[in-house]
């Protein structure tokens, strides 16, 4: 499939992904946790970056998401430790997983194959399927999904999470084509420039996913921060080799009031270096909703780059190069 097919097909794939998670049979635990741990890279990863911010003030134990071989040191028999990795066979993910497992965590486990697949079974670990053979990071849909899912069977939410995807479904259902011409409109905009991503805390894991389709859909570079804290360091930064660079800032209307105003007058601050700044609103009535619509417009900005930079989204022969070195440390 074409990059462009699996981003038109996002709405459907969280009705999916709800639909597996309905049919899922998941052993019950009466345990208590005292911290949760997410563990996954790249596609498979940001999901739980995104679910942090999310839950962040929505739970009553701390949530940690790592992308490492390592885990932290906080890390005992009473952490729900949920391993995300869509093949099943990262390197840095399996490292993490067998070290929660000496520690004697509670684990269950997202893929679609592989090593990870075999784990769960072998050890008898709550574990859902996602449907394979497909980009890691255009299945997001259902590992984002899949993740809620656990942390409610787990106890560690008690929100109507399905509802806010359900309204989400909705939403990106009635704003596709709204959402694709604003996207195409950005990419134009921001072609042949790097992009710069800014966005209020509570949504760093939305830019981040941005930030990484660019790179792999985009093949470009591009970086991001939150608002408040590039005003403390990054504002003053607004100086000097600024022509080539593009302002994108993602916003929402929950964002909190003392925020927005950081982030209006940034907008003036950097608007005396570059006038290339542009503003996307988020549509919805939750953090769910304003979440997952700046992800699928974000996408779609990735495809649109694609096309005007004439690379394959899908392709990532730097990446498999890099794998393919490695393995032969492996060997």
């Amino acid at each position: 499939m074409k990059m462009i097919e699996y981003i038109e097909s996002f709405a459907n794939h969280l009705k999916e992904a709800l639909e597996i998670a309905k049919n899922s049979k998941l052993q019950k635990s009466n345990k208590r946790f005292n911290s949760v741990l997410i563990v996954g890279l790249g596609g498979s990863g940001i999901g739980g970056t995104i679910v942090k911010d999310i839950i962040a003030t929505r739970c009553d134990v701390p949530v940690l998401s790592t992308k490492n071989y390592e885990i932290p040191g906080f890390v005992n028999k009473d952490t729900l430790v949920i391993v995300s990795s869509y093949s099943g066979n990262t390197e840095e993910t399996i490292s993490a997983l067998k070290k929660c497992i000496i520690k004697n965590c509670e684990i269950a486990i997202v893929t679609s194959g592989g090593e990870l697949k075999s784990i769960a079974k072998n050890q008898n670990y709550n574990h859902i399927n996602i449907p394979s053979g497909n980009p890691p990071r255009a299945m997001f849909g259902y590992s984002f999904t899949i993740l809620f899912c656990l942390l409610k069977h787990y106890k560690i939410i008690n929100f109507d999470w399905e509802k806010d995807f359900y309204d989400s479904i909705s939403l990106l259902e009635k704003e596709k084509n709204n959402i694709k011409k604003e996207a195409s409109r950005l990419a134009s905009k921001i072609h042949g420039k790097t992009p710069v991503i800014y966005v209020a805390s509570g949504f760093e894991g939305a830019a981040i996913r941005f930030r990484q389709q660019l790179n792999e859909n985009s093949k470009m570079l591009a970086w991001h921060h939150t608002i408040p804290e590039m005003n403390h360091n990054e504002l003053l930064g607004w100086r000097i080799n600024t022509k080539d660079l593009a302002v994108i800032f993602l916003r929402n209307n929950c964002d909190l009031e003392k925020n927005q105003t950081r982030i209006d007058i940034s907008t003036k601050v950097i608007f005396k270096y570059s006038s290339n700044i542009n503003e996307v609103w988020s549509k919805g009535s939750s953090v769910i909703q304003n979440t997952l619509y700046h992800i699928n417009f974000g996408d779609w900005v990735s495809w649109f780059l694609s096309v005007l930079n004439n690379v394959d989204a899908v392709e990532i022969d730097v990446i498999n190069f890099l794998k393919h070195e490695l393995s032969k440390n492996n060997e």
